[in-house]
C-alpha cells in the first residue's frame, strides 16, 4: 500500500470514529511503548477506541470534518506534542479508571525527567561491602550488618522534576527498585463540542450537590441583598417575615398559635423544665460527691423556624 492510500485510509477512519462517537479524551503517551499500547487497546476493546497519529494528518482530517461540524473546532489546540484521541461514549470516569490502572512500572534511566519524588527505604540492601561506595556518592548513611550493607534511615535520592543521573540509576538498578511507572495520560475531554479539564471526571455526586447548593447559597445572598426576589431567597425572605410577627406579637396583644407558645415560654420558663430522676439509693451511696443533676434549659428553636431552604 502506497503512501497515498495510507493517509487516505487513515482519513477515513478518523472521519468515522467522529462521526460515531460524541466524546474525545486527549491522552498523552508519553514512555507508553508499542507492547503496552496493545494491551491498552485490549482492555479498552468494546468500550473506546485509541488512535495515533501524526499530529499533522490528525489536525488535517479534524479541519476537514470540521467544516460540517464546527464544534470540532475546539480540538485543534490540544492536538501537541505526542498525543492521541481516546474515543468513547458513556462512562467517561469509568474509562479514565480503567486507562489509570493500565501502568506499567519502570526503571529510572539516566536522563529520564522524574515524574515524581524517588525514596530509598531503610534496611538491608543485600549489596556487597565493597559496594558501599554507590552510597556514599549519594550521601546515603549505611553500615555493614552481617556482610551486606544496610541503609540507615528513608533517603529521597530524587525530586520530581529532576534529572535521572548516573549515581542514582545505578543505585536503584542494583536495589531492584522501579520507582516510576508509565502509561497514557488524559488530558483533556471533549464532549459534544465542550472542553474541560480532566479532574472533572473525578467529581461525585456528592461533590455537585455541594457545589449547586453553593452556588444557591450565592444566588440567595445576592438576592437579598439587592432586595430582588428570587426562589433561592424566598425560605430566608418568609423566615424574617415571621421573626419581624413574632416581635410584634411578643410586645404588643396581638398573637397566633406559634407565637402563644413563645409566650407561655417567656411568661413561665420553669414550666417547661425537665427535672432530672431522683438517684437510687445505691447510686447515692457511691456517688455521694457528685454534683446534682441540673435542669435541663428549654431548647432553643432552629434558627429558620422549621422551614430549610432545601426541604
Amino acid at each position: 500500500m502506497s503512501g497515498g492510500d495510507r493517509k487516505q485510509k487513515y482519513f477515513a477512519k478518523l472521519n468515522k470514529l467522529i462521526e460515531d462517537y460524541n466524546k474525545v479524551l486527549i491522552v498523552g503517551a508519553d514512555n507508553v511503548g508499542s507492547h503496552h499500547m496493545q494491551t491498552i487497546r485490549k482492555s479498552l476493546r468494546g468500550k473506546a477506541v485509541l488512535l495515533m497519529g501524526k499530529n499533522t494528518m490528525v489536525r488535517k482530517a479534524i479541519r476537514g470534518v470540521a467544516e460540517s461540524n464546527p464544534k470540532l473546532q475546539t480540538l485543534l489546540p490540544y492536538i501537541k506534542n505526542n498525543v492521541g484521541l481516546l474515543f468513547c461514549k458513556e462512562d467517561l470516569s469509568g474509562i479514565k479508571k480503567t486507562v489509570s490502572e493500565l501502568r506499567v512500572a519502570a526503571p529510572a534511566k539516566v536522563g529520564a525527567i522524574c515524574p515524581n519524588d524517588v525514596i530509598v527505604p531503610a534496611g538491608p540492601t543485600g549489596m556487597e561491602p565493597t559496594q558501599t561506595s554507590f552510597l556514599q556518592a549519594l550521601n546515603i548513611p549505611s553500615k555493614i550488618v552481617k556482610g551486606q550493607v544496610d541503609i540507615l534511615n528513608d533517603v529521597r535520592i530524587l525530586q520530581k522534576g529532576q534529572k535521572v543521573g548516573q549515581s542514582e540509576s545505578s543505585l536503584l538498578a542494583k536495589l531492584n527498585i522501579k520507582p516510576f511507572s508509565y502509561g497514557l495520560a488524559i488530558l483533556t475531554v471533549y464532549d459534544e463540542g465542550s472542553i474541560y479539564d480532566v479532574a472533572v471526571l473525578d467529581m461525585s455526586d456528592a461533590d455537585i450537590v455541594a457545589k449547586f447548593h453553593a452556588g444557591v447559597g450565592k444566588v440567595a445572598a445576592l438576592s437579598l441583598g439587592l432586595g430582588y426576589p428570587t426562589v433561592a431567597a424566598l425560605p430566608h425572605v418568609l423566615i424574617r417575615g415571621y421573626k419581624n410577627l413574632l416581635s410584634i406579637s411578643i410586645v404588643t396583644d396581638y398573637s397566633f398559635p406559634r407565637a402563644d407558645k413563645v409566650k407561655q415560654l417567656l411568661a413561665n420558663p420553669g414550666a417547661f423544665a425537665v427535672s432530672a430522676p431522683a438517684p437510687s439509693t445505691s447510686a447515692k451511696e457511691t456517688v455521694k460527691d457528685e454534683p446534682k443533676a441540673k435542669v435541663a434549659e428549654p431548647e432553643e428553636e432552629d434558627a429558620d423556624m422549621g422551614l430549610s431552604l432545601f426541604d
